[in-house]
């Protein structure tokens, strides 16, 4: 792609991305609170609904992460359902302080139906014990729910109508922390093209959460000498959820 057609191409993957949240939204019967006015927004806090969203849209009885789950559903929003084994749709504590977000399943994660079992999996948990904390008591998923061919890089047409969902995650579980781990990670949530290289290492701010963007564990099985700095990240992070801020 031409240097010309790349904010072109942004810029559609924006487009499709809110116009599958405005639905996902929808479906959930959910205001719609960045396209209202500020006492609208309000009302949705206090858990008022507009007779027009009420009226138009079907209410979910569910909620929380269960309800995000069950709007997914058997996925085929994008050509990825035709490859995959399972969907991958995330695991761990509901109410966790910390929530790592990876790219996409692998083949390991594919088979199982579970976020970073593999090698890359195993090395995450080995850095989540580090930091005293166990798998359970934090929150895991990816930015993809399915595994891309070969493993190959997320496409535009692929995070478009899977981003809304893990929107949805994340603001059911409201972490004090996200860890983004990856490039893709890094550049989904924080809507930047920095290299991630510049993104780790300081605190980015995510709809009001702390953010974190850090090396992905497959990289530093390929690159061990990042470990470094990857600790460096993981350190600020434990520092920030003890003192509570």
């Amino acid at each position: 792609m031409s240097a010309e057609g790349e904010p072109r191409e942004e810029l559609l993957c924006l487009v499709r991305s809110l116009r599958e949240r405005l639905r996902i939204d929808g479906e959930l019967g959910r205001p719609l609170s960045y396209l209202t006015r500020e006492g609208e927004v309000a009302g949705a806090v206090r858990g008022e609904r507009s007779t027009q969203t009420a009226r138009e849209f079907p209410v979910v009885k569910m909620s929380g992460l269960d309800a995000v789950r069950e709007l997914l559903g058997d996925c085929r929003r994008c050509p990825l359902h035709r490859t995959r084994h399972s969907l991958v749709f995330g695991e761990g504590n509901p109410e966790a302080d910390l929530v790592f977000v990876g790219e996409a399943p692998g083949a390991d994660e594919d088979a199982q139906g579970r976020p970073f079992v593999g090698r890359a999996g195993q090395l995450l948990t080995k850095i989540i014990g580090a930091m005293g904390l166990k798998r359970e008591e934090v929150y895991i998923c990816n930015i993809l729910k399915c595994r891309p061919p070969g493993n190959r890089n997320p496409q535009p047409d692929e995070i478009a109508p899977c981003e809304p969902f893990l929107i949805r995650q994340l603001e059911a579980i409201r972490p004090r922390v996200i860890c983004a781990l990856g490039t893709f990670s890094a550049h989904t949530l924080l809507k930047s093209e920095a290299p991630i290289s510049v993104l780790r290492g300081r605190f980015h701010s995510y709809q009001g959460i702390l953010l974190m963007p850090t090396y992905h564990p497959a990289y530093l099985l390929r690159n061990p000498g990042a470990k470094k700095q990857v600790w460096e990240d993981v350190q600020m992070i434990m520092q920030t959820l003890r003192d509570g801020t």
